[in-house]
């Protein structure tokens, strides 16, 4: 991977952005730069890093804007991204990212923290660490959106968590890490807490807001900036709006801009992304695409006039003291249900283990739209903790984590072993088959030793609840998901982000949760 342009990498000091190479403060003044993946259905998106011709055509118009910053939603990690950022740190700007993309991320209605989204938030590291003008990740947006749903953070931290690790193992420099919210008035002050309590190893480094609360002609307190001020004022680290710009009244004429950089807000907040750069159906563009030609919208030159105009206060990062003390995390209550005890980092040693000592698993050759019903009638006759997570209590099974052929064929294993190891018993319909030869190194019988204790535990911890079905809509950028979730019920587990039905009887004809051979 080529190294982009020679500019200064952005650090954090205190609840501030400065440039590592001279300390003077640095303030977002963004544009979020994707064709609109967040509001469409498709899994499939276009990766605007992966497009030199774009971004030169483009360049022009972001320097025009005073632009320092471009949000990215998803990026296709097999594609080359040298040409664009080289582009666009020749131009001085920094690029933050999400690390999901529509098809692998972490669904609020059924969470989980996979090996396969493990994987691919490691991709986006590693495809982007080493460019100087990257700014910063986030590890979810919006994946909790209401009250019926906090439990998913729980899964979004371990993702934070682990992805944090992974920079630090990998001796990249130290890339921040941080989380992007909705502004619900139910969770907005809970889960910013929740996100930035705790040890450095697991909080997030900046916390941003989609923030939409001044529309037309308004100010700092009728907006709800001032509340909303307050409401953050004690976090620790950056905060910024990581969209704004509402269009309920248009044209947008941008006035919040001279506030959010003035002098009532600049000591708390790091500037803001302005929700977005291409017009698409929802209205929020700042130009317009047609063939590989732009137009300017009538917005665009009112953002332009007003994001040309600020002349916010800046600190010197030798000025800031880091926040030694850790923010105490929010205790759950009615609207707020996440555990502070997060899932575990997946380990893919793990699930091979697993895998490799199993008599009897699915066949491959069975289509994943069948293990909905599969599941939901062994999870009914055999124990399915531990395949099974629950943001709420904090308690997650082992193999929570592995793959849905791993996890399914690990429950057909128990149906198989439970029935005295009758070759009938691993067929259901022909979708299961034996295999004669299993596997496991040596090392397995340890990695499946202690998988086996976590297990006991996620049994004996409510386990025999009975999992409910979900949708399936997933959460990355702006997630259009709404079904509600069953926050105090163990997860049944989750096919493709997907719970299945899993109705878990109390009797069980072999001792759970052991060693499967």
């Amino acid at each position: 991977m080529a190294v982009a342009a020679d500019v200064p990498a952005i650090e954090i000091v205190g609840n501030k952005f400065f440039y590592s190479n001279n300390g003077s403060q640095f303030y977002m003044r963004g544009i979020a730069y994707q064709a609109d993946v967040a509001n469409s259905s498709s899994t499939t998106f276009s990766d605007p890093l992966a497009d030199a011709a774009a971004c030169k055509r483009d360049i022009q118009y972001f320097t025009d804007l005073n632009t320092n910053v471009l949000r990215v939603y998803a990026v296709n990690t097999s594609l080359d991204h040298d040409d664009c950022m080289t582009q666009l740190a020749d131009a001085g700007i920094y690029v933050i990212l999400d690390l999901s993309e529509p098809d692998l991320s972490i669904n609020r209605e059924s969470p989980s923290w996979t090996i396969e989204l493990y994987n691919r938030y490691t991709s986006v590291v590693d495809m982007f660490a080493n460019y100087t003008n990257t700014l910063g990740f986030f590890a979810g947006n919006e994946v909790t959106n209401n009250n019926t749903n906090t439990d998913a953070s729980a899964f979004v931290k371990a993702a934070l968590r682990d992805t944090k690790a992974y920079i630090k193992s990998k001796s990249y420099r130290s890339i921040p890490v941080g989380y992007s919210s909705n502004d619900d008035a139910d969770t907005r002050v809970a889960i910013a807490d929740y996100f930035v309590c705790g040890s450095d190893d697991e909080k997030a480094d900046f916390y941003g807001i989609n923030m939409y609360e001044w529309c037309g002609a308004s100010s700092y307190t009728t907006s709800g900036y001032s509340d909303r001020s307050a409401d953050f004022a004690n976090l620790s680290v950056p905060i910024f709006f990581s969209e704004y710009g509402c269009n309920t009244i248009q044209p947008r004429t941008f006035t919040e801009i001279a506030t959010l950089f003035g002098s009532d807000m600049t000591n708390l907040w790091s500037g803001g992304i302005v929700y977005m750069y291409f017009e698409e159906a929802n209205n929020y563009g700042l130009v317009s695409l047609s063939g590989s030609s732009i137009s300017t919208m009538v917005d665009y030159k009112y953002y332009s006039s007003e994001i040309n105009s600020i002349s916010p206060s800046s600190a010197k990062s030798s000025d800031q003291t880091a926040t030694a003390s850790e923010l105490s995390c929010p205790s759950q209550y009615s609207n707020w249900m996440a555990s502070t005890d997060l899932p575990p980092t997946p380990d893919q040693s793990v699930c091979e283990c697993l895998s490799n000592s199993l008599a009897c698993t699915v066949k491959t050759s069975v289509d994943v739209s069948d293990y909905a019903s599969m599941y939901s009638y062994y999870c009914g006759v055999v124990d399915c903790s531990a395949i099974n997570s629950n943001g709420t209590s904090g308690v997650y099974g082992m193999y929570s984590f592995c793959s849905d052929f791993e996890k399914l064929s690990y429950v057909m294993n128990l149906y198989y072993i439970s029935q005295g190891k009758s070759s009938s018993a691993c067929d259901y319909s022909g979708s299961a088959t034996l295999n004669t030869k299993t596997s496991a190194a040596s090392s397995c019988g340890s990695v499946l030793s202690n998988a086996s204790a976590s297990n006991t535990v996620a049994a004996s911890s409510g386990s025999k609840t009975t999992g409910t079905s979900k949708s399936s809509g997933t959460s990355s950028s702006k997630s259009t998901s709404s079904g509600k979730s069953a926050a105090h019920t163990l997860r049944a587990p989750a096919l493709n982000g997907v719970a299945v039905a899993a109705f878990v009887v109390s009797f069980f004809a072999c001792g759970l949760s052991v060693v499967l051979m």
